[in-house]
């Protein structure tokens, strides 16, 4: 059916409300990206604090019981949490990290495997491969809200590896590169790194003093192992947002240019059908004047 002047009207209405949406989006979305980007940064001092107080310890105990009877335990588990979102309209954001998960998961000893998902859309993903989903978290929408995730993951972590201190504990989330482009990257939190570890302890102290560990030094190692994977978890979270909302930018960008090419041509359209219109008019008019003038004669 020929489209009137009038549905014309209304669809270029209604484009003009999608495109204004759009734009509100796209303004959101570089907004959080700033936020989330400053997050990791701010944290970065603080993890540098806590690295420190894990080399201190490392250098006064040695190799520290706690490392080493995880080593010595074999592997009977993995844990792995995975960051995606709840939301729509990110592109490839949560086919690109689940389907880094699911490759890289597929090369470890997957006996008793427990994955959790963090946001409904990645969780669907990773439920479609057949991943033994054990739990779903909601994805924060701020960066105060960040903190309480970590909590609840650490809970979670906390309560497996007390039961098995030799199972392995794995982060998959996207981290942004530049601009809206981002790369999906694994880290494996537990059990620590054993060149890590080396390389934290060869590190120059920065000061003259040299540190001491007071209190019972197995004690504060594990509470700075806890803040460790705080950090870690905290800095995967923000960057998995600050991933999510550059997709999420991208995405309007292509929207609102698709927006533009539509209204164009939906404008043109318009134009050209009033103007087809004026025409018609104006011959019937012209037509009308003719047969009068003829009559008079």
């Amino acid at each position: 059916m020929n489209d009137t002047t009038a549905t014309l009207r209304r669809k270029i209405g209604g484009a003009i409300d999608l495109q204004s949406v759009v734009r509100t989006m796209k303004a959101m979305a570089a907004s959080s990206i700033g936020q989330y980007e400053k997050s990791v940064q701010a944290l970065a001092d603080y993890s540098r604090t806590v690295e420190l107080g894990l080399c201190a310890c490392f250098r006064e105990n040695g190799l520290a019981p706690l490392i080493a009877e995880r080593k010595r335990g074999s592997v009977t588990g993995v844990s792995a949490v995975v960051f995606g979102s709840d939301q729509g309209l990110v592109g490839q954001f949560n086919d690109v990290v689940a389907d880094h998960a699911i490759k890289m998961l597929a090369t470890l000893p997957l006996a008793n495997l427990e994955v959790w998902a963090v946001g409904e859309r990645v969780h669907a993903r990773l439920a479609d491969a057949g991943l033994p989903l054990m739990g779903l978290f909601t994805v924060p929408n701020s960066v105060k809200a960040i903190a309480p995730l970590v909590g609840e993951i650490l809970v979670e972590s906390e309560t497996r590896h007390s039961q098995d201190e030799g199972a392995e504990f794995y982060l998959f989330y996207n981290r942004p590169t530049s601009g809206a482009v981002y790369t999906p990257v694994s880290q494996q939190l537990l059990p620590l790194d054993e060149n890590w570890r080396r390389n934290l302890v060869q590190f120059p102290w920065p000061t003259a003093n040299l540190p001491e560990v007071m209190g019972g030094n197995i004690a504060t190692l594990r509470a700075l192992i806890r803040e460790y994977l705080f950090v870690s978890l905290f800095r995967a979270c923000a960057e998995s947002l600050a991933s999510e909302n550059a997709s999420r930018l991208a995405a309007m960008q292509r929207a609102d240019k698709n927006i533009d090419e539509l209204l164009e041509d939906l404008k043109g359209t318009f134009h050209r059908l009033r103007q087809s219109g004026i025409d018609e008019e104006l011959f019937d008019v012209i037509s009308g004047f003719e047969a009068l003038s003829g009559e008079e004669k």
